[in-house]
């Protein structure tokens, strides 16, 4: 989930592929054991990618955009329910009742935040940060990936500090927990 560029492009490129992620799940009959499979790695990547965000562009925005602050703190809470969701859909077998449910719900606010950050927050920050800035941005977050977690731990903050402290602790200990469980890595 690294594909290079400035911060937006990055994180651009992150939204299209969690969009053919829940079209591969989609795609699944209900209750195929592989649908599970797909949620997990739909799972790594959102956490990832929220993660990544929160220690680095939320702090742009707070910096650089007007009412960066106000714009910050709803994206952080989408991300808040969003892996809300997630620790939900990690106990639900693929033929859950629930599973399709949180599926569904998952899709909705995903979709939505998708659309908040491409359509205001990013031309935002695009016009506020200068090119060498966002191309730094981008490459902080493509390395904060590879050590963030891979699975939803709601009961922690949400925020740049706490991220940058825990983050690549916890990304540790789920990338053993995902080589014990079997669950695929990546």
């Amino acid at each position: 989930m690294a594909h290079g560029g400035n911060v937006i492009q990055e994180l651009t490129a992150d939204h299209r592929e969690v969009d053919q992620m829940f079209a591969e799940i989609e795609a699944q009959a209900a209750g195929d054991p592989r649908r599970r499979e797909l949620a997990d790695e739909l799972t790594k990547e959102l956490v990832r990618h929220s993660v990544a965000e929160e220690e680095y562009l939320y702090p742009a925005v707070r910096r650089f955009v007007d009412d960066g602050d106000d714009l910050a703190d709803e994206e952080i809470s989408d991300h808040a329910q969003v892996e809300r969701m997630l620790k939900e859909l990690e106990g639900c077998k693929a033929d859950d009742p629930r599973f399709d449910t949180l599926i569904t719900q998952l899709k909705s606010a995903v979709t939505s935040h998708v659309a908040d950050e491409e359509k205001r927050l990013f031309p935002l920050l695009a016009e506020s940060c200068s090119a060498d800035l966002l191309m730094e941005l981008g490459d902080k977050v493509r390395t904060a990936k590879q050590s963030a977690p891979t699975r939803p731990h709601p009961s922690t903050p949400h925020t740049a500090q706490a991220n940058k402290l825990l983050a690549p602790g916890m990304g540790m200990v789920d990338r053993v927990r995902d080589l014990l469980t079997g669950r695929a890595t990546g």
